[in-house]
């Protein structure tokens, strides 16, 4: 009985040397979900899906843009609390618009104030979507979701 386990675990080892459509299709898809995160949109561009890239490129940019006028948070790499890093990856999700943010944002957050507290918010809340934007496109890439 050892013998036939012996067997059966060598011919399910055996791997092909050339890749396969499925390992292209995947690569393509992760480059496509990683462009998407860089440039909220560009994941779906490059699948020429041009409203919903045109849609999530205007709806993150206003939603920095606000956010970061609005004198909110953004959170930095050196948090000392779990809520900072969670600020902080929402804030990254955003892709290179966080930098934009960082530019608007030259007086500093103001958090004193209502305002200061949603723009927070707002920015957080662009980081999100742009992730999940970017997930939709990787998955699109993939063929799971149109």
């Amino acid at each position: 009985m050892p013998v036939a386990v012996k067997e059966q675990m060598t011919d399910e080892t055996q791997t092909a040397a050339i890749p396969t459509p499925d390992a292209k299709r995947e690569a393509r898809a992760i480059a496509f979900g990683v462009a998407g995160w860089l440039v909220p949109g560009l994941g779906h561009a490059l699948q020429r899906m041009w409203g919903r890239a045109l849609t999530f490129f205007a709806v993150v940019g206003v939603l920095v843009f606000v956010g970061a006028g609005m004198r909110g948070n953004l959170f930095s790499s050196d948090g000392g609390d779990a809520f900072a890093a969670l600020g902080y990856f929402a804030d990254l999700g955003t892709g290179s618009f966080y930098w934009l943010a960082k530019y608007i944002e030259v007086g500093g957050p103001d958090v004193s104030h209502a305002y200061g507290d949603y723009g927070t918010r707002f920015l957080a809340a662009a980081g999100v979507l742009n992730l999940l934007a970017a997930l939709h496109a990787y998955e699109a890439a993939r063929g799971r979701k149109a």
